[in-house]
């Protein structure tokens, strides 16, 4: 089970303080399940492990094994929800240098993430990239027409296209989208693209563990049964409200406590370079969930030990006006010893047959205590190691938790309503139809 470990903070707030929490929580928690919340109706994902599980995978695994089968490298295709936790996933359980290894080693095609910016450098190198290669596609949007996904599928369907002719390529194409409306919908159905659908009841950003995230998972050759599994073990394991007993919740009261205290970042601490890109999914999770009204924490990262030397100077002695959450790996499977060699003169020979994980743990320690001691609280999150399992027992605990502290905020943790205002301003500078006034509002301010 994931454990929450508040050493490091304990100078900065009481058990008394977060335990005086526990009736607001417990009434947010029963809103919750009772549906009783603002945004009531994206409250899927609180079940969705477990129902998946009862309902079955197979359409998805069987899709992935096509992928996998007819393709040298397949191309992920969408932005935000769609596209962070499946990367997240991605990384975590896969080498670090997964594109560069040989077939036989990966297990699954090389995976590349497309629709998330506007760069053409990136997709020219892309492309530069797929030369050649046997190429599907998995492009994800509920609607089909946010601008980023819609420009990398129109891209990439016409590359692929004309590498294949239309009719070949039709057939390495899978969507993921809502299940009766939108422009994806329609042209996959006209098509005949396989199709998976994304559930109604489920935001983007709790989306990982539908279709979104475990159908190119799978391709990849990712342990989708294991990861679902992890999940509903969590989901089993924290429906306790008492909060000596439920590690997400407590989380969920200590954050809220540091923010009344003044704290208004915080930032999420990783130790492994596999974790950056959860840290980004963590980030859309707590920000989206909670930037609004004027309220809520600000969500930052660090991938440490690199960011010691260069974002640490400020976390040690700049504005206090933040505390970091540490997400630990407890075990690694990476047998990495330090060799001895005395006519290297670089001081190391004391660490020499000293295993590189437990160096890097000590870091992380050592960094721990620093920060508190210059005034910055620490939370850690542990989990057992890197595998599918653990992951999924972690998606569940911050989903569990962002729910609750959205509760306690006072705001509604389900919707985004701030994402539109910098969509009208591009759309009328795009120049779409339907945007005139705008447009034209927005060409006399710039001029």
């Amino acid at each position: 089970m994931i454990k929450l470990d508040l050493q490091f903070a304990s100078s900065f707030l009481t058990d008394r303080e977060w335990e005086y929490q526990q009736p607001f929580i417990t009434d947010a928690v029963a809103r919750l399940r009772k549906a009783d919340v603002p945004g009531s109706d994206f409250l899927g994902w609180i079940h969705l492990a477990s129902e998946t599980l009862k309902q079955g995978v197979e359409s998805i695994e069987r899709a992935a094994a096509r992928i996998r089968e007819d393709s040298d490298a397949v191309v992920v295709i969408g932005i935000g929800g769609s596209y962070l936790g499946a990367r997240a996933a991605f990384e975590w359980c896969k080498p670090e240098y997964y594109n560069q290894l040989p077939p036989t080693k990966r297990g699954g095609p090389e995976v590349y993430f497309a629709g998330n910016q506007l760069s053409a450098a990136a997709v020219q190198d892309l492309l530069q990239v797929l030369e050649g290669k046997r190429v599907s596609l998995n492009v994800i949007s509920k609607s089909g027409t946010t601008t980023e996904p819609a420009v990398a599928f129109r891209l990439l369907r016409q590359w692929l296209t004309e590498q294949l002719g239309e009719t070949e390529a039709d057939k390495r194409i899978y969507v993921t989208t809502d299940q009766h409306k939108g422009a994806l919908k329609h042209l996959a159905d006209a098509k005949g693209y396989p199709t998976f659908v994304i559930p109604d009841d489920v935001g983007g950003r709790y989306s990982v563990l539908t279709p979104v995230g475990l159908l190119p998972l799978a391709a990849a050759g990712v342990d989708i049964r294991q990861l679902l599994s992890g999940a509903a073990l969590a989901e089993e394991e924290l429906t306790v409200t008492h909060l000596q007993d439920n590690p997400s919740l407590r989380y969920a009261a200590v954050r809220n406590v540091l923010y009344r205290k003044g704290k208004a970042v915080e930032i999420l601490v990783t130790y492994e370079p596999a974790l950056r890109t959860f840290a980004e999914w963590w980030k859309q999770l707590f920000g989206e969930s909670e930037g609004k009204d004027q309220k809520g924490l600000y969500p930052a990262s660090v991938a440490n030990t690199t960011d010691l030397h260069s974002m640490g100077q400020f976390i040690q002695e700049g504005s206090r006006n933040l505390f970091e959450t540490v997400v630990r790996v407890e075990n690694s499977d990476a047998a990495i010893y330090l060799p001895s060699d005395p006519q290297l003169e670089d001081g190391l020979e004391y660490l020499a047959q000293k295993p590189l994980a437990w160096v890097n743990d000590q870091a992380r320690l050592a960094t721990q205590m620093a920060h508190a001691d210059g005034g910055v609280p620490n939370l850690t999150v542990t989990v057992p190691d890197r595998s599918e399992k653990s992951l999924g027992e972690l998606f569940y605990f911050f989903e569990l938790a962002c729910a609750t502290s959205s509760q306690l905020l006072g705001v509604n943790g389900f919707d985004q309503p701030g994402v539109e205002a910098y969509k009208t301003n591009m759309f009328a500078l795009l120049g779409k139809p339907g945007y005139e006034q705008q447009s034209k509002a927005m060409q006399e301010r710039l001029s």
